[in-house]
């Protein structure tokens, strides 16, 4: 019998060796990039393996670095299109850039695919050396399109004083499109196929190891639940209108090349909140490809954190980010009808990462709508569950946002 035990557990331990392997190796692979040296501390005097505020900070390092990237590449495209005006023959032109408030990114894949690039050479791996490879592929970061309008606008003649002159100009428009983190794959890093799914590999990784609310995933095997209809909270200051992300009409549709009833917390928890804080009824499927579209979706992890404010802006709502150490900002920003979205770890909402939405305030208790469980939904709950239990590595000015 005791044998018999033993057996199963090294099984168990040779199981959990092979899952760990890809975690460690990688980690091995990013020591300056990620964490700063395997040995070095962080400013709290310990190895900054288990420095969560030194880690975070590090990732914050190569976001901003790669959004002031994102910037320059705007930059760049921008200049191209008065080169292509100047030949153009037209009066006027504009820009649409979808991205002048929020230069979302994929800076797991960025990291990923320059780190699959540098191959056996990871010594040489340095945030000042991936900057150097981004920026020399900066003019392929936004391409555009161009359209043609004729518009009447006044014409001002300084010899009219109360007559106003009208004249017929032909203006361009130029609508920016970033080209996403996989147009770079061929055009700066040149990876081969296997280097790509290497890539795959060390994002999906990364995503493992920092975990802590990351790593987002709903128990869903195909089982979804019957369409819930219009589903809506009165008990609150603030009515809120409930989707569920297991909900038949949108479990199985696309988030990314994922689905929404497994990792559609995030846009889920977005379509809550913006259908309950606009005229806008947003659900899960629009709110998805919205969040593909813009750079919040992360593959077979859910949503970066940041999806929460960028969608906030989107739509016009003001949001700000708070943490487990301001539980009044909280209670009351709920007592005065706004939202909350937290993004919670491992305890009674979920095994791993999730987001939530928090709705109100009812007998000092916190009111939830939480996007995969209408039982939770109907519950109340203490605060300090919630802070308790809310994501120590959230990044994007988490682990709640305040929003309203």
């Amino acid at each position: 019998m005791a044998l018999g035990a033993g057996q199963h557990a090294g099984k168990i331990l040779a199981a959990v060796a092979v899952l760990l392997m890809l975690p460690v190796l990688f980690v091995l692979m990013l020591p300056s990039l990620i964490f700063g040296g395997l040995t070095s501390s962080g400013n709290s005097g310990q190895p900054i393996l288990n420095d969560n505020t030194a880690i975070v900070q590090n990732m914050s390092d190569i976001a901003f670095a790669v959004n002031e990237i994102l910037g320059e590449g705007i930059i760049d495209a921008e200049a191209r299109i008065a080169q292509d005006f100047a030949t153009s023959g037209g009066d006027n032109y504009e820009i649409v850039n979808p991205y002048a408030a929020d230069m979302t990114s994929n800076a797991n894949s960025f990291i990923a695919q320059y780190c699959a690039a540098k191959g056996e050479t990871w010594d040489s791996i340095s945030l000042a050396d991936m900057q150097t490879l981004l920026r020399q592929g900066k003019a392929n970061l936004y391409s555009y399109t161009r359209t043609s309008e004729v518009r009447t606008v006044e014409d001002d003649d300084p010899e009219t004083e109360d007559v106003v002159e009208t004249k017929e100009e032909t203006w361009y428009i130029y609508t920016l499109s970033y080209n996403g983190e996989g147009y770079f794959a061929d055009t700066v890093f040149h990876l081969t196929d296997d280097q790509k799914a290497l890539a795959n590999d060390y994002a999906s990784n990364l995503s493992l190891f920092l975990g802590d609310g990351l790593f987002q995933y709903t128990e869903y095997s195909g089982t979804m639940i019957a369409s819930l209809g219009d589903v809506r909270f009165t008990d609150g200051v603030t009515e809120v209108v409930y989707f569920n992300q297991l909900d038949e009409r949108w479990a199985n549709k696309p988030y990314g090349t994922d689905n929404i009833g497994g990792y559609g917390c995030g846009p889920t928890s977005m379509s809550i909140v913006v259908s309950s804080l606009t005229d806008d009824i947003v659900d899960p499927i629009e709110m998805a490809q919205w969040a593909y579209e813009n750079g919040g979706w992360c593959s077979k992890s859910g949503s970066y954190h940041a999806l929460i404010p960028n969608a906030a802006k989107a739509w016009g709502l003001n949001v700000e980010g708070c943490t487990a150490s301001e539980p009044q900002r909280i209670v009351d920003a709920l007592s005065n009808g706004k939202l909350v979205v937290a993004i919670m770890t491992k305890g009674h909402f979920t095994s791993g990462g999730h987001f939530i939405v928090l709705r109100g305030v009812k007998d000092g208790q916190i009111m939830v709508a939480d996007p995969a469980s209408t039982t939770r939904s109907g519950k109340l709950w203490d605060l300090s569950i919630i802070l308790n239990e809310a994501s120590k590595r959230a990044g994007a000015g988490g682990p709640f946002w305040i929003i309203g």
